[in-house]
């Protein structure tokens, strides 16, 4: 089985002189970059309304339009794995992620994936790129995602996702005390030296993150965290950028410290927390259908719960 679809998107100036494969890749981040340049080769994508290799490369500005046939899935097998679903129709599901899963199987992580277990949990998710998946979440980031089940709602969901209209809020455990509610506006791409972490540079990808103080702590500040833009790590990016890294975060958190006068309480809660103290914890869009916002919370899950009462007991 398999549907037709049509997608279009406009090249950003700053995108001159790359290859075209690779602005396909980060404009459809959805599909595959093997499934994208497949569909060059079959010149189902066109630049400018013209066929181009995929080595193309691009000016700037130019206008891609993809019209290709999507077929099932094959490659990623459905696997009977838990799925926490607070909310589902025949349009769209909403998932509390558990830390821990891998949003898509990759080098590493073959199986056991979110995108697994959504291919168990609905099997007609195999005729949607990546079943459905529109955003995704860091292997150890809890919290709300939204699947489309219909072509329709994958296109309504990635639109409002471009356009920026998605509220999506988090809360995160970072380091010493942060003074003030702020934003950050800083590019990030790809760390110049070590390609497994992002970070803020020049040639970066336009990024903003609005944080809101929650509670202040005598060495740590609980946040609320609200994404302009999607971007690889942002909110842990951002927050090591302004010297607020999250607690327990293995990429960009530093050498592990214990708080001056740290109870032993305390220092063990911290030791224990293996992975960025993160949750997302509200989504809100346009329903695809409805036309209607909507909108679900999330609460935490049970070992940033404990984390967080360990810290206000020591405070």
């Amino acid at each position: 089985m398999s549907e037709l679809i049509k997608l279009t998107a406009r090249i950003p100036e700053n995108d001159a002189g790359r290859r075209f494969d690779q602005v396909l890749a980060e404009l459809f981040s959805d599909y595959s970059r093997s499934r994208l340049q497949q569909w060059v080769r079959d010149g189902a994508v066109l630049l400018d309304a013209r066929c181009v290799e995929a080595k193309y490369r691009v000016s700037g500005g130019e206008w891609v339009e993809i019209v290709a046939e999507l077929a099932e899935d094959s490659e990623v097998l459905p696997q009977a794995i838990p799925l926490d679903v607070r909310y589902e129709d025949e349009h769209l599901l909403v998932i509390n992620k558990p830390a821990g899963m891998v949003v898509h199987p990759a080098a590493g992580n073959r199986d056991g994936t979110l995108q697994n277990a959504l291919l168990h949990y609905d099997a007609g998710l195999a005729a949607l790129p990546r079943a459905g998946i529109v955003h995704r979440l860091d292997k150890d980031t809890s919290g709300l995602m939204v699947v489309a089940r219909q072509l329709s709602a994958h296109k309504s969901l990635v639109e409002q996702l471009q356009a920026r209209s998605v509220h999506r809020e988090y809360l995160a455990l970072v380091q010493a005390q942060v003074t003030a509610s702020g934003h950050v506006d800083a590019p990030i791409g790809r760390h110049p030296r070590d390609r497994l972490r992002m970070a803020v540079v020049e040639s970066g990808k336009p990024a903003v993150t609005h944080y809101r103080v929650l509670e202040r702590f005598p060495a740590h500040t609980l946040v609320e965290a609200r994404l302009e833009t999607g971007r690889t790590h942002q909110i842990r990016v951002h927050m090591a950028y302004i010297h607020h890294p999250l607690v327990g975060d293995p990429l960009y958190g530093g050498r592990f410290r214990l708080p001056a006068g740290a109870s032993e309480a305390l220092a063990e809660a911290l030791r224990k927390f293996r992975r960025q103290a993160l949750h997302a914890r509200r989504l809100e869009f346009i329903h695809p259908a409805s036309g209607e916002p909507v909108g679900w919370e999330a609460g935490l899950p049970a070992d940033f719960e404990h984390l967080l009462a360990v810290v206000r007991e020591a405070s």
